[in-house]
């Protein structure tokens, strides 16, 4: 096989940048490409935003947690002041922290978000953990020796509850679940008055999430994977021997590569870059023929999780390694 590829490969090549999966809400799509804005350099924010949005993405993943929504805020002022983007063009997520569960809690959780933002309102919010802190503005609240001051007094349904009323308030259009697991979901599910229509999850080849991509393919669901790429920690996705063979043997990068199975097999990926040139590269992410998303699928044994986050029961993010 040479690096181009057969004339039957190239001519499947299609632009993945700009597909879209329907939510379970009845009315809108989210891109099935998205730009996380959990950074290596917040003071980069700005700046790896509006290169994002320049270069093409029109799905961004924001978070209280991340510490930098006014960044991004600042960001989509300018991008919408200078005609780039119009807002009903971008589809903007951000998600409920854990000292935020209480039922009280919730709404003006989400209106500080829009407020930095500088939205009216939401295009999806998530519960970004299932896991509830002890109320406050402390993000991360802890005990005298140490140990993370959980809150018993609020139960997830209760939390999903509130974030129910957040639609029927106009704040956001639709509402899902992060870092959770296949029961965790099903538990949501089967109390829900509104479904959740987003799951996000760590989710690449070497940790695939299949229960949890083929229940949430069961309900509607959409899969939006975080650390597509393995967050470039060990053991490093992006030089696995098999990947680094595809990108040569179709000319991409291992990036694309990684990006274009987690689209074909059917779920949302989220990639994230303060530098321009890498962000580019993982905008360009075009269709590999079905017979290598189903060998990476088959053959990629290797089982790693980066986020510990719901094996552990403890909020644990793998930190994003410098210079990306």
């Amino acid at each position: 096989m040479t690096n181009q590829g057969t004339a039957e490969e190239v001519a499947m090549i299609e632009d993945l940048s700009q597909h879209k999966f329907p939510l379970n809400n009845g009315s809108d799509e989210i891109p099935a490409l998205g730009f996380g804005t959990s950074l290596s350099d917040n003071t980069k924010t700005r700046n790896a935003v509006k290169a994002a949005v320049e270069v093409g993405f029109r799905h961004l993943d924001a978070a209280e947690r991340y510490r930098n929504e006014a960044e991004v805020g600042a960001a989509l002022k300018e991008l919408f002041a200078d005609g780039t983007v119009r807002r009903e063009d971008l589809f903007v997520t951000t998600k409920l922290w854990n000292n935020n569960h209480r039922p009280e809690r919730v709404k003006p959780a989400l209106q500080a978000s829009l407020e930095r933002l500088g939205l009216d309102a939401a295009d999806l919010y998530l519960v970004h953990t299932p896991f509830a802190f002890k109320p406050g503005d402390d993000q991360d609240p802890r005990l005298p020796h140490g140990a993370v001051a959980y809150d018993d007094g609020v139960t997830l349904e209760e939390t999903w509850a509130a974030m129910e009323a957040l639609v029927d308030d106009g704040l956001t259009r639709a509402i899902g679940l992060s870092d959770i697991d296949v029961e965790g979901t099903r538990r949501i599910v089967n109390t829900a008055r509104i479904k959740p229509a987003v799951v996000e999850v760590e989710s690449h080849p070497y940790h695939p999430q299949w229960d949890l991509h083929e229940y949430g393919k069961s309900q509607g669901i959409i899969l939006l994977a975080f650390a597509s790429l393995g967050h470039a920690l060990e053991p490093r996705l992006l030089d696995d021997p098999l990947v680094v063979s595809m990108a040569q043997r179709f000319g991409k990068t291992p990036a694309q590569v990684l990006l274009a199975w987690g689209i074909q097999r059917g779920s949302a990926v989220l990639t994230a870059s303060v530098t321009p040139s890498r962000i580019r590269e993982n905008f360009d992410v075009t269709a590999l023929p079905e017979d290598a998303v189903q060998e990476i699928s088959e053959r990629l044994e290797t089982r790693y999780r980066f986020n510990s986050v719901v094996d552990g029961g403890e909020p644990g993010f793998a930190e994003v390694p410098p210079g990306s």
